[in-house]
């Protein structure tokens, strides 16, 4: 790809610097997109300068402490004994940086708009790093030196998954009032993390990886960075469409999870069971791929990013009714779920009020850590409205941590005879592989299953599909 016009001379000592892997990278965020984008840079060669604002990950890392399972016990250890990484907490760390990911989450608002908050306060820390410099080296000297005994512009992507338009239009004027020149002092591209924490078989590595510039020379200089670290790298025409790329690859998902979620409780009563249905539907060679239903949408992507274009579109003028429509079918589950575990009790002639429940799993998805949106908070949060005594347990979640929506006191409690069978109902909302599914049934009085662990396995009880 050719560099903006004008602009050959100090692009090309920023995209020697990828090249030969003397760049150092920063990344800002060291959560579930930061720590992976760290290990692929630091294989890869790059020296790596990792910020975050929480002291507690700074100080667990620089002891070789992992505080995200699925990443591995050992990867504080061996980002540590690489010798080029250097976890911090002051933003003045960053200055020698010839790169810098932003891998800050972007939540919604208390009416569903986009929360931009992190990333704009990331940008603006970033631009007060590049405005110090800038400030060690004079315009002319660097024509002087063509950047290679000064500072090289910096490349500045963004990786959070945002409506179109967040790079152009908030971190481009937040950069600029700072005095920085685009082409001058920096670069700016949007890559769009596509991690899936616990999935096998695939890693940041492995994965494609998309990037959109803001012209062409920082559409080049993104795919220079990014190149060194994974397997195949994809430039787009612009961030505009690398933004829209990463929003479409989570909204097809939601509206087709929605769509298996919306016929679930049609089909049950029916009398149809939809797993069955989907094992059968599944057998077509083309034309038809495999969703599952489950209790509610979690993670920090399917449940939040389809309402980043819904309120984009109506900025321009459009409703988006199919993505808005799955997002209320999806966010109705968990009560759903809540109905379906009382009638349930109420079939064995016993009140809500009063049952003891034990939920199993909250993380919001299997053999993971990751509580992100998920749909045990509602659950667990409704059951409790409706008088329920509820335990849980899950292997990969210690304690009930504090979320933003949801403040839940709660302790994993031990998966043992006395607890399974002391339960009036066991409600199962994740299906972790370290899970005794077995041993559940063979306990259990009644199970509710959210997600279809129970097929095939011998129960003691009745088990009602949910």
């Amino acid at each position: 790809m050719k560099p903006s016009k004008g602009l050959p001379s100090l692009l090309a000592p920023l995209l020697a610097r990828f090249r030969t892997k003397k760049a150092t990278v920063g990344v800002v965020g060291l959560g579930y997109v930061g720590l992976p984008l760290t290990r692929a840079f630091i294989a890869a060669g790059y020296s790596v300068i990792g910020f975050d604002t929480d002291p507690t990950k700074i100080e667990k890392l620089r002891k070789g402490q992992s505080y995200l399972q699925h990443l591995g016990k050992s990867l504080a250890r061996d980002l540590m004994k690489s010798q080029r990484f250097a976890p911090t907490a002051s933003p003045s760390t960053l200055l020698p940086c010839d790169a810098i990911c932003i891998c800050v989450p972007t939540p919604l608002g208390k009416h569903q708009e986009p929360d931009l908050s992190y990333v704009e306060n990331s940008t603006r820390m970033i631009a007060e790093v590049l405005a110090i410099r800038k400030s060690l080296i004079t315009k002319k000297a660097r024509a002087a030196s063509r950047g290679l005994h000064g500072f090289p512009p910096t490349l500045i992507s963004l990786e959070s998954t945002t409506y179109p338009g967040t790079t152009r239009e908030v971190c481009l004027p937040i950069l600029e009032a700072a005095g920085l020149e685009l082409g001058e002092d920096f670069f700016l591209c949007f890559s769009p993390e596509r991690e899936d924490p616990g999935r096998k078989g695939m890693h940041t590595k492995s994965i494609p990886r998309l990037v959109g510039g803001i012209d062409n020379a920082s559409t080049a200089a993104g795919v220079a960075l990014y190149e060194q670290a994974v397997e195949r790298v994809i430039p787009v025409a612009s961030a505009e469409i690398a933004e829209a790329a990463k929003l479409l690859e989570n909204i097809y998902r939601a509206v087709n999870i929605a769509l298996v979620n919306e016929l679930k409780p049609v089909l049950a009563d029916m009398g149809i069971d939809i797993w069955q249905v989907i094992d059968a539907a599944s057998t077509k060679p083309f034309g038809f791929q495999r969703f599952e239903p489950g209790p509610g949408l979690g993670g920090h992507c399917i449940p939040i990013d389809p309402y980043y274009l819904s309120w984009k579109a109506r900025e321009v003028g459009h409703t988006t009714r199919f993505i808005e429509l799955a997002g209320e079918i999806n966010h109705r589950m968990p009560e759903y779920v809540v109905e379906r575990t009382q009638s349930a009790l109420n079939e064995d002639g016993k009140a809500m009020r009063g049952a003891k429940v034990l939920v199993l799993g909250i993380a919001y998805k299997p053999d993971v850590d990751d509580i992100r949106e998920t749909p045990a908070a509602p659950i667990i949060e409704q059951l409790m409205e409706r008088g329920a005594h509820v335990e849980y347990h899950d292997p990969h979640v210690a304690t009930f941590p504090s979320m933003r929506k949801h403040q839940i006191r709660l302790a994993s409690v031990k998966l043992t005879a006395a607890s399974v069978a002391g339960a009036d109902v066991v409600l199962i909302v994740t299906g972790h592989m370290a899970i005794r599914w077995a041993f559940v049934g063979e306990h259990a009085r009644l199970i509710v299953d959210t997600r279809n662990v129970m097929q095939g396995i011998k129960t003691k009880g009745r088990v009602l599909k949910a």
